[in-house]
């Protein structure tokens, strides 16, 4: 989508205080932990742009409360698993020896939309050490919840999902869907179904001489259903009261349970996956 079409897709500028007003009509409160996944173009023209939301996020979040979002960055992963593109198979070691180290101040994040690549550079925002899936975090609890963040379980136990998981999480899908819903993969670890594989994974990491490629073991991640798990969370009348739906300028946006929504993935997939 183009600036013009942006442009010619909003009545009026969407601005700080107009961002403001619309977090607190979804239910987003001070001293909430808020988990945010966002696509910017969804919202419309904003005076300020990524940096326009996030400080209208902290405002109303305020230091007594977190704000989190997802700063993956899968290419920073073994080229062996890579399919959308492969590369060719004589790469692959030129990669391994050569790609940089992870570093949590400088790796740029893929796919995670320019808001996350914004809010990582904010002053007093920081990132978990995980070549593949960081996540990066301000305010009262974001030191405990990115700190020691597992590779072998990169988005289970010892996670900062994990952690958020206990802490009384609120998930924000801003103009995205449950397909981009990362707390749903901790589900996948929770939850037991057939089939499920352990897959080797590789990274560049520091260490004291520099940098240096490491493997570890994970399980291997599958998103393909998690709209499907979103809806039927939202269809089934007894979850009403655990997730909102509204909109942060021209973008729907729902805000969800995370430990509720997470649960009942659990079983989703125990009963479904097959």
């Amino acid at each position: 989508m183009t600036e013009a079409d942006v442009i010619s897709n909003t009545k009026t500028p969407n601005t700080v205080k107009t961002i403001i007003d619309d977090l607190k009509q979804l239910g987003i409160k001070k001293g909430d932990i808020l988990l945010v996944h966002s696509s910017l173009s969804k919202i419309g023209w904003i005076a300020g742009g990524t940096v326009a939301v996030i400080q209208a996020l902290m405002e109303v979040l305020t230091e007594e409360g977190t704000l989190v979002m997802p700063t993956h960055s899968g290419d920073y992963s073994d080229p062996k698993n890579w399919s959308n593109p492969p590369v060719p198979e004589f790469w692959k070691d030129i990669i391994r020896n050569e790609m940089p180290a992870f570093d949590p101040k400088t790796t740029p994040t893929r796919g995670m939309g320019r808001i996350a690549e914004t809010f990582r550079n904010f002053p007093g925002v920081l990132r978990s050490y995980h070549p593949h899936s960081s996540f990066a975090a301000w305010g009262k609890l974001a030191n405990e919840i990115t700190k020691d963040h597992s590779l072998k379980n990169s988005l289970g136990e010892g996670s900062p999902i994990n952690k958020m998981y206990k802490l009384k999480t609120k998930i924000m899908l801003l103009g995205v869907s449950h397909s981009n819903n990362t707390s749903l993969h901790f589900a996948e670890y929770k939850s037991k179904y057939p089939n499920k594989k352990i897959e080797q994974q590789g990274g560049p990491v520091k260490d004291g001489a520099g940098r240096k490629w490491i493997f570890w073991e994970d399980i291997n991640l599958d998103a393909d259903d998690f709209k499907q798990v979103g809806e039927d969370f939202e269809a089934d009348r007894s979850y009403f009261l655990n997730f909102n739906i509204g909109k942060i300028g021209n973008a729907e946006t729902r805000l969800v349970d995370q430990k509720i929504l997470i649960d009942y993935a659990v079983e989703w997939m125990e009963k479904n996956r097959k």
